[in-house]
């Protein structure tokens, strides 16, 4: 009787402990836990948004209404792209970056046809730059194309990245078509970026420092030899290196945007003029709302304004190389560096033109300059980076699956 009882007591026993762990793994799942510098980042990138969105409006309400548009026509159109980018944002903070090496090769095919397609569209603004009327810019997929197949073939040659033939004769022959067709559009400043852009993953990916010179070389070789067939970029260029941009008479055509960014930061002072009192967006600065929105943000924001947007580049990019060191494999960590040298290097030129330290290169300042199909891309690059820089973890307790109720981890 006894042992009867004592196996009854032991089998419900094991039902009873069979039903409790079924019960703990109904109440358990994984969620993504974002690091201190992956929670910093998303703080400096809704800032960067905000920004962008309010000094976009002071930009570009003028420019509306000489279209015969409401005032607020550019950044509702901006705000659009932003919310889509922001649930692109959250959706690829939740998705395991890894994931991304299996799609490298169908994203690098995919650009190529994109970069391929718009040549045979019809030019504006003397160049051919979007697809289906302007919501899609290929150059733009081909930069992310980059990020992803770069680093997934980087780590899968190793050590072969060393030799020529078999190492980075693929990367050249790759990138070098992406360049040329991008040099077609034309847009030189993007063909330009996606070489340095690979140079720099090759670098960080363990390539020869003789072998990165040499294409590095070609890859300037190249372009300087596009440079020389086009006289718009010829001119601006001359313009830049005989200081025009700095002069108030007797300037160049190519040479009087700068001139206009200058006197629009200059009037900024140390504090600005004020959100929206600013007078180079009434038809003095073109493309205010663009390639020179650092003009007006300087102009009405002042010296302090300028240097707090700069100082949030700064900070983007040392969260995001905190972010690579700390990666979970080789492949996320040259992904993050791609990603965060491409926002930080693209904002820094645009800034450095603004101001006269380069000559115009017609890059925007991420997260503020008009334009949906880059935001987009960048709050989509962002959500990966945060992405590297969270953990998995398993969270346990019957209210890990209720969304309204903090869970025990």
């Amino acid at each position: 009787m006894t042992g009867i009882g004592a196996a009854f007591d032991q089998g419900a026993s094991g039902t009873s402990g069979a039903a409790a762990r079924a019960a703990a793994l109904a109440g358990t799942r994984e969620r993504w836990r974002m690091s201190l510098e992956g929670r910093a980042l998303v703080l400096v990138t809704a800032t960067l948004l905000s920004v962008g969105l309010a000094v976009l409006f002071s930009a570009s309400a003028l420019l509306a209404v000489a279209k015969d548009q409401p005032g607020y026509y550019y950044v509702f159109r901006q705000a659009t792209g932003a919310l889509v980018g922001v649930v692109a944002f959250a959706l690829f903070a939740k998705v395991d970056a890894e994931r991304w090496r299996k799609f490298a090769w169908p994203l690098m095919l995919t650009s190529i046809v994109l970069m391929i397609a718009v040549l045979f569209t019809a030019k504006v603004g003397g160049s051919r730059r979007h697809l289906f009327g302007g919501s899609l810019q290929p150059s733009e997929f081909a930069k992310f194309a980059i990020l992803i197949w770069t680093p997934m073939l980087l780590v899968k040659k190793g050590a072969a990245v060393k030799r020529v033939g078999k190492g980075l004769m693929p990367f050249a022959v790759v990138i070098g078509t992406l360049s040329v067709l991008a040099i077609l559009e034309p847009d030189y400043s993007i063909a330009m970026m996606f070489c340095l852009l690979t140079a720099v993953l090759l670098f960080v990916g363990g390539a020869r420092i003789a072998h990165f010179v040499m294409f590095g070389a070609l890859a300037i070789a190249l372009v300087g030899f596009q440079l020389s067939q086009s006289n718009y970029v010829r001119e601006r260029i001359r313009s830049f290196m005989a200081g025009e941009q700095a002069e108030s008479v007797n300037r160049s055509a190519s040479a009087d945007q700068q001139y206009q960014s200058f006197v629009a930061v200059g009037s900024g002072g140390l504090l600005g003029v004020g959100f929206g009192q600013g007078n180079q967006q009434r038809g003095w600065l073109p493309l205010a709302q663009s390639d020179f929105i650092g003009s007006i943000l300087g102009e009405e924001f002042g010296f302090f304004g300028f240097a707090g947007i700069t100082v949030l580049y700064a900070l983007y990019g040392w969260l995001g190389f905190r972010i690579a060191r700390n990666a979970r494999s080789p492949f996320l960590t040259l992904v993050a560096v791609g990603l965060t040298f491409t926002t930080v290097f693209t904002a820094f030129i645009h800034l450095g033109v603004v101001i006269g330290l380069l000559p115009n290169t017609g890059l925007t300042l991420p997260f503020v300059s008009y334009g949906r199909s880059n935001l987009l891309l960048t709050l989509a690059m962002t959500g990966i980076l945060v992405n590297i820089g969270s953990e998995r973890e398993r969270v346990y307790g019957v209210t890990a699956t209720d969304p309204l109720v903090a869970p025990v981890s």
